[in-house]
Formats: structure tokens, sequence, C-alpha cells
């Protein structure tokens, strides 16, 4: 198995659903800035919608970082519509849903299901540069958490911004971070 850790996310072109109209998405659009690639089974299903609705709850936060969201399923930007119609849930979503039918992006970050047709749940941040510094992939009956994906983008984006600098386990904003030395050897 090849390291995803710094791998450079896959050319892909895709269709989305986003406030209200569908548009093109391509891995153009995601040069220069943060990202997070949020895949989930399928649309109009159990554990997803709570995902997708902690992820819109947590929205506003990413975008004060400068981190776009995309969540991602095997479905089209069709079926994301008419989920978005009928869930209460989904509403709330302000970030675009990219339809991923033919498997393009489920393949290029390693979470599909061959035999099923949908992905695995995977979390990825890529960096501006178009590398993945998270991943995360969990079998579909585990759900995920944005306050922790939060708490890894603001260590992400710490780190790369304050070199020679490390988080340590637990890290949270503002608090003490590392810098790694010989000094530091046996006295953590």
């Amino acid at each position: 198995m090849e390291p995803i850790i710094n791998s450079q996310v896959t050319d892909f072109k895709v269709q989305a659903y986003h406030n209200g109209s569908f548009k093109t998405v391509s891995s153009e659009d995601i040069k220069g800035k943060w990202s997070i690639f949020f895949f989930y089974p399928a649309d109009f299903t159990f554990v997803c919608p709570t995902e997708l609705e902690d992820m819109a709850d947590k929205y506003a936060k990413f975008q004060e970082l400068g981190v776009e969201i995309y969540s991602v399923s095997t479905d089209t930007h069709f079926v994301h519509k008419a989920w978005h119609d009928a869930s209460e849930s989904i509403r709330k979503i302000k970030y675009p849903m990219l339809a991923d039918p033919t498997g393009v992006l489920s393949r290029g970050f390693g979470v599909m299901i061959e035999e099923e047709g949908v992905a695995y749940r995977g979390t990825f941040l890529v960096n501006p540069e178009g590398k993945i510094k998270v991943a995360e992939i969990h079998d579909n009956n585990i759900g995920r958490n944005a306050d922790e994906l939060l708490r890894k983008t603001e260590a992400a984006l710490f780190v790369a911004s304050h070199d020679g600098e490390v988080c340590p386990a637990k890290w949270k904003k503002g608090d003490a971070t590392l810098k790694p030395s010989i000094d530091l050897v046996g006295k953590i």
C-alpha cells in the first residue's frame, strides 16, 4: 500500500450541488487554499446525515480558518439536490456537495468499495499545494466528529506556518507546542 500522506490529489472534474445550484468543481479549484474532502457512502442513509449536519454546524469555523469543505459521495448532483430538498439536516449544508458517480475521487483517495460502488468514510485535509496532510478512513458503521477534525485542521495550519514546531497529543489552538531538539530527548 502506498502512503497517502504528502501524496498529490489526483486531477478531477466533477459536478456539485452548492447553495441551490449545480456547478463544476475541479482540482484547479482547490489550488492555493486548504480543503477538506469528506467522503461518505450515500445520500438518504442513516449515519451520513448526522455527520454532514455536524460539519454544517462547524462550517463557519472552518471558513474562518480559510478551509473549504467538500462532501463527496458516489451519488449524482441531482440526488444531492433531492436529499437537500427532502432533509432538514441536509438543508443546513452550505459547503459544496460533490458528485462522484464514476468514482474518480473515491478511487483517487483510496476509499472506493468496488463491490458496493460506494465510498468508505474518508476524511482528508489537503494543503494549498494539493498534498494530503491528514487522512482518516473509517468503516461505514463508525461516524466522525467535526470537532476533532477542526482540532486536527488547526494543528496542520499551525505547523505549516511555524517551521520547526510540532503539536503534541491533544493540542488545541493556543496551547504550547514543541520544538524538537536533542535537548528534549527523554525529557517529555
